[in-house]
C-alpha cells in the first residue's frame, strides 16, 4: 500500500536523485519521482515548488563550493588564477562527481534556466582562468575540453579513490593548460 505523505523531505530527494541518475533531469517527471517514494505528485509538491526547485536543493552543496571557488578565482591573476582555477575545480568534481553524473549532457539546457544563470557567469570565469589566455580561441578550447573531460571523468570513475583521482586529473590540467606568463 502506498503511503499518502513522504517521511521525509530527503526521501524525496533520494528518489528525484535516482530519477535523475537513470534518465536524466529531462526525462524524470515529478509523478515519476512520486511513484518511486511512494507517494502522490501532490505530497512531492507539498515540499518542492517544482522539479527544478528539487534538482536545485540536491546541486546547492556544489553551487555553494563552486560560488567559493568563483571567489577565489576573482583575488587571482594569470598563473595564480589558473592554479587555483585548476586545483579548486578538480577537488569540486572528485568531491561532487555524484551530483556531476546525475546531469551528464544536461549542463548546458539547465544553464539556460533562470535559477541556474550564475552558475553560466562562473563558468565563463571558470574558462577564463584556466585559458590563462582567454582572448586566445585555442587556449579556451582547451579550457573547456578540460572541464568537460574532468566531468566526465568523475562520473565515469566513481569507484578511484578520491585523491588517485585528483592526482590524475591535476596532472592533466598542468599537461593541457597553456602556460600563463
Amino acid at each position: 500500500m502506498a503511503r499518502m505523505v513522504p517521511e521525509t523531505h530527503d526521501e524525496i530527494l533520494a528518489a528525484a536523485a535516482r530519477r535523475f541518475a537513470t534518465t536524466g533531469y529531462r526525462g524524470t517527471s515529478l509523478q515519476d519521482i512520486a511513484r518511486e517514494v511512494g507517494c502522490s505528485k501532490a505530497a512531492v509538491l507539498y515540499h518542492f515548488a517544482n522539479k527544478e526547485a528539487i534538482l536545485t536543493e540536491l546541486m546547492a552543496p556544489a553551487i555553494d563550493v563552486l560560488q567559493a571557488l568563483d571567489e577565489r578565482i576573482r583575488a587571482h591573476r594569470g598563473a595564480d588564477a589558473q592554479r587555483v582555477a585548476a586545483e579548486g575545480f578538480v577537488d569540486l568534481a572528485v568531491r561532487f562527481r555524484r551530483e556531476i553524473a546525475l546531469l551528464r549532457g544536461e549542463f548546458p539546457e539547465l544553464l539556460k534556466q533562470p535559477a541556474f544563470a550564475h552558475i553560466q557567469r562562473m563558468s565563463e570565469r571558470l574558462v577564463d582562468a584556466l585559458a590563462g589566455h582567454p582572448e586566445r580561441p585555442s587556449a579556451r578550447i582547451v579550457a573547456l575540453v578540460l572541464l568537460a573531460g574532468i566531468s566526465e571523468t568523475c562520473g565515469e570513475f566513481a569507484d578511484v579513490p578520491d585523491e588517485e583521482l585528483r592526482a590524475a586529473l591535476l596532472a592533466l590540467a598542468r599537461r593541457a593548460l597553456e602556460p600563463v606568463d
